[in-house]
């Protein structure tokens, strides 16, 4: 079956400070999204959509693009190579954009951008995240199966799983029943104390502790085109909303399909990887993450090189 990896790598990486998605991190100088292409290429995927500003083209290019269009996919056709641009020009003509608005208007909008370029199910990702090699295989078979319309997919994490030592972090904390999601909660200060205790900030230090094995999204989404005329609505009522003075709004995937689930126009399936989650949220976390890819290469999990 045809299916796309959508990669959103258009982020400004802000609390980072710098494009974190281009930051070599393997034994090899590998990039972390260089990971996700190649478990998705071997689990099955024969298409990957780079979502990124434009201005970024040539550097996308030289740093895996022209590669991976090199490389097969499992039924021995060339890898397609596609390019989706997260720009102001995509934005509708009567929304009127702040002059001191920078930042690109959230994950929901870096979607609906490759709409020209997506025709067949895709599994769409963050850049700068890791999602361990066993959750393409489980969402490829999953998008093998999706209904035309009306339903969709995600690959859940504990959430003691993707915490970080050195911030908060925002998660996407799932509600679940029977494998679907019911409810998703986009929780933006969630705080790993020093003795494993994972709790919500955003009101304070004392709210309730939240159980170490709570499912949240990572943005690993798995969808069929239908959607994007889902996004396309989403993205114009976000906009209409949006107060003139706000410049640095963002319309996220986790909120419309939550409120997708609640109209009851989609039907979502949660499913689960063991994996750790990781990734550069914080500068600080960059040397751990180099020490996890190298125990991955040795381990045999990937081979010496990403780019052999």
């Amino acid at each position: 079956m045809k299916a796309a990896l959508v990669i959103m790598a258009a982020g400004m990486g802000s609390r980072y400070g710098g494009n974190k998605q281009v930051d070599g991190l393997g034994p090899n100088g590998e990039i972390l999204m260089e990971y996700s292409i190649f478990d998705a290429i071997r689990a099955g995927f024969n298409k990957v959509v780079f979502i990124i500003k434009p201005d970024m083209k040539d550097l996308m290019e030289g740093l895996c693009g022209r590669r991976i269009a090199q490389m097969k996919a499992n039924d021995g056709s060339n890898v397609e190579v596609a390019y989706a641009f997260q720009d102001f020009s995509s934005i509708p003509d009567w929304y009127h954009i702040p002059a001191e608005r920078t930042k690109p208007f959230g994950t929901a909008h870096a979607a609906l951008c490759a709409r020209d370029v997506v025709h067949e199910p895709f599994a769409i990702i963050n850049a700068d995240d890791y999602y361990g090699a066993d959750a393409f295989p489980t969402i490829y078979q999953e998008l093998c199966k999706l209904p035309a319309e009306g339903a969709a997919t995600m690959v859940g994490y504990r959430v003691d799983k993707t915490v970080s030592e050195n911030g908060t972090v925002t998660r996407g904390v799932c509600h679940t029943e029977n494998g679907k999601l019911t409810k998703i909660v986009e929780t933006f200060k969630i705080k790993l104390y020093p003795n494993g205790d994972i709790r919500d900030v955003e009101n304070g230090e004392d709210s309730p502790l939240i159980p170490p094995d709570t499912p949240v999204s990572m943005n690993f989404w798995g969808f069929t085109p239908w959607i994007f005329e889902k996004l396309d609505a989403y993205l114009t009522e976000f906009l209409k909303s949006l107060a003139p003075d706000n410049i640095k709004g963002e319309a996220l995937l986790p909120t419309m399909v939550g409120e997708l689930i609640e109209r009851q126009e989609l039907d979502v399936s949660v499913l689960h990887s063991s994996a750790r989650w990781f990734g550069v949220t914080y500068k600080e976390d960059k040397p751990t993450v180099q020490e996890e890819l190298r125990k991955l290469h040795d381990a045999g999990v990937y081979p010496k090189s990403l780019r052999e």
